[in-house]
């Protein structure tokens, strides 16, 4: 049996969570390759690795004095090194950066050097060889990964190694310039390896002991999720459940590889098993989780005989292309159409969004509406059971809140209610009491 590990940067903060990792590794022999992200958080008030690369990063950009941050990050490592009572040369690392800042190679390249200096370090302590993922990763100028050249290649070079440690979070282009994932993106490099080496079981290792139904901060004590499918990780992970990255699932998705959460403070508990195939019998687990996110907007135009019109929508969309939105949802009915996106992404162009509308349609009625959350009633069951939906909505309308979306259409696994943001902590606690025994 094959099992990759990857340790999230809380589980490797400090050289003492690095010793437990290491426990972990060696109480089984399966636990060969071994992705690392950045040092974490050692306490609320301590800062990632990474964010202080970023904060570098600007600081020599704009012209800031940065070298008592260089120094902050060179002492956290410091730290760890004679900590682990290993031998390893920082100083020369610590140089390349200091080298590298003056030539200023991109954020990228600083940001990826927190997962890279880690991984070189528990390398060392382990005894085990570090291979950089710059020659296993292949990506390309948009922040995504070439799949088939990254998957033929991880694969050819790691079939020399039995043991290995590879830092997560970034690949590079052909010409070896580094590119980095989304943040949190190591757990993509975690499913890249797993696939690479044909493991039996992707695990990750992270501060908390399996997917939740829902956000422990508005639901006290939510049931732990024992097993989902790849959809509805997808689904929670979207919607705001941050135990692992969305595009996690992509790499394994053909393979019939297996996630599984586990929390390093807790060895022995139990986790999360992710799989593609559908473990229970959908009749008796309906619903897998609750989860949502704040911060969206709805942009409503209102126009007589808007639905004779052929490709207004279609229209109306590309308006939001052409500004670089990606929008979430587009509830519609006769005479009115709703585009529903993130606020950030509109705030910008709010004015340029209504005028070329305007220009383009001359509706009777257009405007912005702000302040939307919207939650996610996730489960593969939901499609077989007509009683969930209803369900749903009678628990919102007893806790008295106005419903502003709703949108399951022919969705197989979740059903999504748009909120204003004022409600959104309320209707995420009614739907988990109402919802509560559906779960599993």
């Amino acid at each position: 049996m094959v099992r990759t590990v990857k340790f999230g940067g809380t589980s490797l903060a400090d050289a003492q969570m690095m010793k437990r990792c290491a426990d972990i590794i060696h109480s089984d022999a399966s636990r060969r390759y071994i992705v690392v992200s950045a040092p974490g958080k050692r306490n609320p008030e301590d800062v990632k690795v990474t964010d202080l690369l970023y904060r570098l990063y600007a600081e020599k950009y704009s012209g800031r004095e940065y070298v008592d941050t260089l120094y902050q990050i060179r002492d956290r490592f410091e730290e760890m090194i004679c900590d682990l009572g290993i031998a390893f040369d920082l100083s020369a690392e610590m140089e390349e950066i200091r080298t590298g800042l003056e030539h200023l190679p991109g954020s990228d390249w600083l940001a990826s050097r927190g997962e890279y200096l880690n991984a070189k370090i528990f390398a060392a302590y382990l005894g085990v060889p570090f291979v950089d993922a710059a020659v296993l990763i292949r990506m390309k100028a948009d922040h995504t990964m070439d799949e088939e050249e990254t998957y033929r290649n991880a694969a050819e070079v790691l079939k020399h190694y039995e043991y290995a440690v590879i830092p997560g979070f970034y690949g590079a282009d052909e010409n070896g310039r580094i590119i980095t994932f989304t943040r949190g993106g190591s757990d993509v490099t975690g499913s890249v390896i797993a696939r690479a080496v044909k493991a039996d079981l992707s695990e990750n290792w992270t501060d908390v002991s399996g997917v939740l139904s829902a956000d422990p901060r508005i639901v006290k004590n939510p049931k732990r999720v024992s097993m989902l499918s790849y959809r509805e990780l997808r689904e929670l992970s979207y919607m705001g459940a941050s135990v692992l990255h969305e595009d996690a699932v992509f790499p394994l998705k053909n393979t019939g590889i297996p996630i599984e959460i586990r929390n390093t403070m807790d060895p022995e508990a139990e986790g999360t098993r992710i799989a593609a195939v559908y473990p229970f019998d959908r009749d008796k687990h309906l619903v897998t989780g609750i989860a949502g996110k704040k911060g969206f907007s709805n942009l409503q135009i209102e126009m007589a005989m808007m639905n004779s019109q052929v490709g207004f929508g279609a229209k109306v969309l590309e308006i939001f292309a052409d500004h670089g939105i990606s929008y979430e949802h587009t509830p519609t009915s006769i005479d009115i159409m709703s585009v529903i996106a993130e606020t950030v992404y509109m705030e910008s162009c709010r004015n340029e969004l209504i005028q070329e509308i305007n220009e383009a349609f001359h509706p009777d009625r257009i405007f912005i509406e702000d302040g939307l959350a919207l939650v996610a009633v996730v489960g593969e069951g939901i499609s077989a059971n007509v009683g969930v939906a209803a369900r749903v909505l009678q628990s919102i309308a007893d806790a008295g809140i106005s419903v502003k979306m709703i949108d399951a259409g022919c969705s197989e696994l979740n059903i999504i209610i748009g909120v204003t943001e004022a409600d959104y902590e309320k209707t995420i606690r009614s739907l988990y009491d109402s919802l509560e025994e559906y779960m599993h």
